[in-house]
């Protein structure tokens, strides 16, 4: 018991790290992506090639002065910050990457647990991001960060409710919840192949969800000058930030999981590279994916998203899931 204790708090402290290290990397990568788009090097000066940017960003808004908006609701504007990573640090111990290893004749998962409902779990944690979003824009007692708040919040119950429908015709073709289960699913053919149409709408409520352009009203700094954020400054403001890229990382690695084959090589002669690797190579090209998106697509208008999930991407999502049910009657399943 004691040795299963020791082993579950060793690969969440692994995982940790690694989260973190991508999400500090994460941030170089959307400069860097962001420039080489628009011409541009990035940084470069901060080491070799700019590789310790994250390392001078991270001193850098350790150090600064952390000013505190007189009026605020205190309790609340420092409790904000602090739920953003939230939701990404509890999805990580459902999230396989790998098949089992054996380390000094012990059979390790590499997964911190698979449980039967990790599909629901992932949905309910995922819910927390909003209330960061919602108690920083209101605690603040200033009307953009309000309004970014309100904003966030409409938007979160529309693009939920989609992204929920988007996994049903995956469930439906596996029969289960379990991410691990999904990936053994995937060993010959990836989800996506057949659930092409839910991929894609995962993949813009996704992008909405983690307000990232061409969906980010909340903050919309032509508009709102930051949202939520504009009244925090110092490491509070780095806490939304490192929040924002933890999501997106955990995003990233739940539609390998459920559309891209998970760990599995995507051909068989490749199949002698580690599962991680390939794990990691596909998370890697989501995350570029979304990191894309936002530097060529231009803002949405607040009706437009509005009117883009309820008249478009929910009877998309609906007809996907009934198209599914019709074939899998017809054929026996797929």
């Amino acid at each position: 018991m004691i040795v299963a204790i020791i082993v579950v708090a060793v690969k969440l402290l692994i995982l940790f790290a690694v989260l973190m290290l991508f999400v500090a990397y994460g941030t170089l990568a959307e400069r860097k992506v962001s420039g080489h788009i628009q011409d541009r090097l990035g940084p470069y000066h901060c080491g070799p090639h700019g590789l310790l940017q994250p390392l001078a960003d991270g001193l850098k808004l350790f150090f600064k002065e952390d000013i505190v908006a007189a009026e605020s609701d205190k309790i609340l504007y420092y409790l904000a910050p602090m739920i953003a990573i939230v939701p990404a640090i509890l999805a990580i111990g459902v999230i396989p990457f790998g098949e089992s290893i054996t380390l000094f004749g012990r059979k390790i998962d590499l997964v911190v647990t698979d449980i039967n409902v990790a599909l629901l779990y992932l949905l309910a944690v995922s819910s927390f991001s909003v209330y960061a979003i919602v108690f920083g824009g209101w605690s603040s007692n200033s009307k953009y960060p309000l309004l970014g708040g309100l904003r966030s919040a409409a938007q979160f119950i529309s693009y939920e409710l989609i992204l929920g429908l988007s996994i049903m015709g995956v469930i439906m073709v596996v029969g289960s919840f379990s991410l691990v289960d999904i990936v053994h699913y995937q060993k010959s053919m990836w989800m996506v192949v057949y659930q092409p149409l839910a991929f894609i709408i995962y993949m813009i409520a996704a992008t909405a969800e983690l307000n990232r352009l061409p969906f980010d009203l909340p903050e919309a700094e032509s508009e709102l000058v930051g949202g939520y954020h504009t009244e925090y400054s110092s490491m509070k403001f780095a806490m939304f930030f490192l929040g924002e890229y933890a999501n997106m990382t955990v995003t990233s690695a739940v539609a390998v999981c459920l559309f891209l084959g998970g760990w599995y090589s995507p051909v068989s002669f490749l199949s002698w590279i580690p599962g991680p690797i390939w794990f990691v190579v596909k998370l890697v090209a989501v995350f570029f994916f979304l990191l894309w998106l936002r530097w060529t697509y231009p803002r949405f208008r607040y009706d437009q998203l509005m009117v883009f999930s309820w008249k478009y991407l929910l009877p998309l999502a609906l007809v996907n899931i009934l198209a599914t049910g019709g074939v899998m009657i017809l054929f026996g399943g797929i």
